[in-house]
């Protein structure tokens, strides 16, 4: 009988989350049984990145691991989140699921923010990355032989949505971004690697800009570019 502790991987589909899905499988100290994704349920689109459902379930699928989905309205604010969230961590913690994995790296408000929602349901929270260093981090990814594709980017990104994240496209980077994008400045989806059973096959679709609200503070972006990924066989 296996003494790993029950946990459950908040999955994004980008290269943090999968690196940290690496991490974890390699460690085996956490027996996974789900990967839980936010969609957002009036585009079937991950929450954020923007990518079909029927990739994210490939997806999962060469992963040989379970899918749950928290289906969140177009625009929730952070009563129905939590709401929802909580209500589906709450099942499984009834299944006996003590812990959730996420692939943060140093955003300290929003470790404490995930900490403290969790404690209110007595779980406990894992970062795998947390603190690593962001170049060595994506360099590992890289090596590993790991295969990404920026999704989605800030308007001063535009040139990088759509690109594959290697060697070059690090080197390619301006100074201020994150060579994670740890602060938004882009997101990702993972195609192929080590921890999957086949590629995820796509064609690249159309290129969108989607304007944000209009913010008083001048250094924001605003907007974000996506790049549709079309399933292919």
């Amino acid at each position: 009988m296996s003494n790993r502790k029950k946990a459950v991987f908040n999955w994004s589909g980008g290269k943090d989350s999968t690196l940290a899905l690496h991490y974890v499988l390699q460690q085996k100290e956490f027996e996974i049984s789900h990967l839980l994704t936010t969609l957002n349920d009036s585009f079937n689109r991950i929450a954020m990145h923007g990518v079909r459902e029927e990739l994210l379930v490939r997806q999962v699928e060469s992963l040989k691991l379970n899918l749950l989905q928290v289906r969140l309205p177009e625009m929730p604010n952070m009563e129905i989140y939590e709401q929802l969230m909580g209500r589906q961590l709450s099942r499984l913690k009834e299944e006996g699921i003590t812990h959730a994995i996420f692939g943060d790296i140093f955003l300290e408000d929003l470790k404490v923010y995930r900490e403290n929602q969790l404690e209110q349901l007595g779980m406990s929270a894992v970062f795998p990355l947390w603190k690593g260093d962001s170049l060595e981090l994506v360099r590992d990814f890289i090596e590993l032989g790991y295969k990404t594709i920026v999704v989605g980017a800030e308007d001063g990104l535009h040139d990088f949505c759509g690109r594959i994240i290697d060697h070059k496209f690090l080197d390619d980077l301006p100074n201020y971004v994150d060579p994670c994008g740890e602060n938004g400045e882009f997101h990702t989806f993972v195609f192929d690697g080590p921890i999957f059973e086949k590629p995820i096959n796509f064609t690249l679709g159309e290129k969108i800009f989607k304007a944000f609200p209009k913010f008083n503070q001048e250094d924001l972006p605003t907007g974000y570019w996506y790049i549709d990924l079309i399933p292919a066989d």
